[in-house]
């Protein structure tokens, strides 16, 4: 079988690679991952990660008829994607990457759901946003599993404070967990961990698995899936 990591740096770099054949690559993966954990693979969505993809390299995605895209960078988002939102009004847009409490307004402003509330300060100005705007996008805890110390999250241990803080405090409607395991670990014990952090806390949404490991975390219940690289290609490195 085929090493899923290793076969990602045989893909080409971003805007040379087919984005419509990797879109139906990854669709059909997810459908064998999810059927032979016996689960609908209608219950596993895909959010296609397009960060530092220009608007001209999402657009074979958006005409193969896909919808979920990811972001992880606020102002790039800003500058592409109310174009493309107004021609494909139906699309839904996921932030995935840290969020400074200083982008709040826009995130809000911009995005559908929201994967990584991981301090109460970042609750204050989402709840603060979303009170003024009206907006009300979900929003996901993000669980950094691996306690690294240079990493976005909360602690495992942390979930529960910061959950009744969100509710409590701040009035936010908390749906979700994410997380993003070690580069070095097996990821499944990571995604075991949040998936039965999820079932303790009653939270319906799941993103966990990238573009090496998506169908491990489909096989540990993972509701959305976030993959990039298997779709559009190899990322330049940000410097």
């Amino acid at each position: 079988m085929t090493d899923p990591a290793a076969a990602l740096d045989d893909k080409p770099p971003v805007g040379e690679a087919d984005v419509a054949a990797g879109l139906a690559e990854v669709r059909a993966a997810m459908q064998r991952a999810a059927q032979d954990s016996e689960r609908d693979p209608a219950s596993v969505h895909l959010v296609a990660v397009s960060k530092t993809v220009p608007a001209d390299g999402i657009l074979p995605a958006l005409e193969a008829g896909h919808r979920l895209f990811g972001e992880n960078y606020i102002q790039e988002s800003v500058n592409k994607w109310p174009a493309l939102k107004e021609r494909f009004p139906d699309t839904e847009l996921h932030f995935v990457g840290p969020l400074q409490s200083n982008k709040a307004r826009e995130a809000v402003a911009l995005f559908d759901v929201i994967h990584s509330l991981d301090r109460l300060s970042l609750a204050a100005a989402l709840a603060k946003e979303i009170d003024r705007s009206g907006r009300t996008p979900k929003l996901l805890i993000q669980v950094n599993t691996g306690d690294e110390t240079q990493k976005a999250g909360v602690a495992p241990d942390q979930v529960e404070t910061l959950l009744a803080e969100c509710r409590e405090t701040h009035g936010l409607a908390i749906q979700g967990l994410m997380c993003i395991p070690p580069a070095e670990d097996p990821p499944s014990p990571h995604f075991a961990l949040l998936a039965r952090l999820s079932r303790e806390h009653g939270l319906p949404i799941l993103s966990m698995g990238m573009s090496a490991d998506y169908a491990a975390a489909i096989q540990m219940g993972a509701t959305h899936v976030r993959v990039g690289t298997a779709i559009f290609g190899r990322r330049a490195k940000r410097g």
